[in-house]
């Protein structure tokens, strides 16, 4: 098998779908899954992940889901926007984004909600729907008719999506607007310049390096 030839977005969906299948058969239900559950496969909770050093939740996290409508979701949102932003930046690059905007807008999360349980990829895919754009904003003068189609088409999904986030009160807009930012920026970044993808990562993880410290200080304010 030629592993250059795996689709990075295939298999991004098929880890989300094998441990929401995974939590599901734990838990006993496959259409809402408990707090416990997820919170035994690693979901994130500001007093875990911060008061107990836990940070491996911010990462974990990012591929867990509570129900049946939220994976779907989150899956179809990641299947469509996924595969374009595959093609236009590469995998390696694509990769990058969505790991990075998605440990951003979870600990954006965590920074906003200190003591509740959170999980989902809409982070990560926010991120990516943001690098997009980027993408789009940067190459606005040279975009071909088929180009200016498909930022119309982002546009309203993502017009959607954050239509739903603020419609429904249990989505949590922190994290999709953290990811969007973080996304906004290194699309536009690495569309300008795709050698500039080591400046975006290592900037991205000064940045998180960052926020440990302000999440940590945070959290002494309000809990000490």
């Amino acid at each position: 098998m030629n592993i250059s030839k795996l689709s990075v977005t295939n298999i991004l969906i098929a880890i989300n779908i094998a441990l929401y299948l995974l939590c599901a058969i734990s838990s006993g239900n496959f259409v809402d899954i408990d707090l416990e559950t997820l919170l035994d496969f690693g979901a994130m909770n500001g007093l875990l992940v911060v008061a107990k050093e836990q940070w491996y939740r911010v990462f974990s996290a990012m591929f867990l889901h509570g129900g049946a409508m939220h994976i779907a979701m989150n899956m179809i949102s990641l299947y469509i926007v996924g595969r374009v932003v595959e093609m236009y930046f590469g995998k390696v690059a694509y990769i990058v984004l969505y790991i990075t905007t998605g440990l951003f807008g979870a600990m954006v999360s965590l920074y906003i909600h200190t003591n509740s349980v959170g999980m989902g990829a809409s982070g990560a895919i926010f991120g990516i729907f943001g690098a997009m754009i980027g993408f789009f904003v940067a190459h606005k003068n040279h975009l071909s008719t088929q180009g200016k189609e498909i930022f119309k088409e982002f546009g309203t999904i993502l017009a959607l999506n954050l239509f739903l986030g603020l419609s429904i009160s249990s989505i949590d807009m922190s994290a999709h607007i953290g990811g969007l930012l973080l996304g906004l920026i290194g699309g536009f970044v690495i569309a300008k310049n795709p050698k500039a993808l080591w400046i975006y990562t290592a900037s991205s993880l000064v940045l998180l390096y960052l926020f440990v410290g302000l999440l940590q200080s945070h959290y002494v304010q309000i809990y000490m």
